[in-house]
């Protein structure tokens, strides 16, 4: 299948109503050439094709891995290299495509999280941009709903977006801690509970209206929970 002709046929897959019969004509693609369709929809200023594109480069991502691992590190450079300042772009949907990817392939997780973590730390690849942030806190709490173990160590480097300006890294980074039950993060988390402010969140496959305060809420009943099994 020719290039454009892909692309769009991908397009419109993505536009579908059914996700998972989607995800499922996409994984019957070559893996290769659906992932180089699916970078240019990262991009996307619809949110729903966006989100969905990211969603169906974890799936294709690690399908490719499980068949050539190799090829599957060759996009996470790729994606890497987005990030980088001297690839001259800026990386949209980046840190979201690497965290959902990290979610649905066990071994690329335990060879990238350090990486995709690093990019929350002063002394990594930190990500000065607070719409590269939204990103970066999305996809590693999509990271953490399958795989805490692999960020619990690191909760230090994202305590900060908890009094960030930016209302979506706000509440993304209630969510994290959450899904973490960081008990570090009590006091914030504490101080958004009167913080009305609303954002848009990627949840269950579902772009979905929060409040801070909700996220925040919710994470100190994973707190109170955690603490009454301890």
């Amino acid at each position: 299948m020719k290039g454009r002709i892909l692309k769009q046929k991908v397009l419109e897959l993505l536009r579908s109503e059914e996700l998972d019969f989607a995800l499922e004509a996409l994984c019957k693609m070559p893996p290769r050439q659906v992932i180089n369709s699916l970078f240019s929809f990262l991009y996307s200023a619809d949110e729903q094709i966006k989100w969905r594109a990211v969603t169906a480069m974890g799936a294709s991502v690690a399908r490719l891995a499980d068949e050539e691992m190799e090829q599957a590190r060759i996009i996470m450079r790729r994606l890497m290299w987005n990030l980088n300042d001297e690839s001259g772009g800026i990386g949209w949907g980046s840190p979201e495509a690497l965290g959902e990817i990290l979610a649905c392939h066990e071994l690329l997780a335990r060879e990238y999280a350090p990486i995709l973590i690093s990019y929350a730390r002063k002394d990594g690849n930190y990500l000065e941009l607070e719409m590269l942030q939204r990103g970066l806190l999305w996809g590693v709490s999509r990271l953490s709903q399958v795989r805490p173990y692999l960020v619990q160590d690191e909760i230090s480097h994202f305590l900060p977006y908890l009094q960030s300006m930016d209302t979506t890294v706000r509440g993304l980074a209630a969510w994290l801690m959450g899904l973490l039950e960081a008990g570090d993060a009590r006091t914030a988390l504490e101080a958004l509970t009167d913080d009305d402010a609303e954002l848009s969140i990627y949840q269950d496959r579902k772009l979905i209206n929060r409040c801070v305060k909700e996220l925040a809420e919710e994470a100190l009943k994973r707190l109170a929970v955690q603490k009454t099994k301890g």
